[in-house]
């Protein structure tokens, strides 16, 4: 499938306005960016977490960079069949990735259902 990135970081958003505002107001020092490409390393990782859960900040969690979020493009558009797909695979993507940010790990969310 195809997308330009213009549209696709459009999809990113609308994902991210399907998130609850009780819970993007807890969202606390986090970026969330599109890349076109994982890293080589990474294979075809649809999506990134770095940086340090909410559930394991401190009191002396100060002066840190914000945790980042990186939706990687090309491995999304490359699993979708057609734009229905990818509008689900990117909000899955996206809520799977912010539930890292809440420190909801790997495990918990395949219970969960995502």
């Amino acid at each position: 499938m195809e997308m330009s990135r213009g549209e696709f970081e459009d999809l990113v958003g609308e994902a991210l306005d399907t998130i609850p505002f009780r819970l993007t107001k807890l969202m606390q020092n986090v970026v969330i960016v599109v890349e076109d490409d994982s890293p080589p390393q990474a294979g075809t990782l649809l999506g990134l977490y770095e940086g340090v859960p909410l559930t394991e900040r401190g009191d002396t969690y100060a002066g840190f960079l914000p945790d980042r979020i990186t939706i990687f493009r090309g491995p999304l558009l490359a699993i979708c069949d057609s734009r229905e797909d990818l509008v689900r695979e990117v909000r899955v993507t996206v809520v799977h990735e912010i539930a890292h940010h809440f420190g909801i790990d790997d495990e918990r969310l395949h219970q969960l259902g995502w």
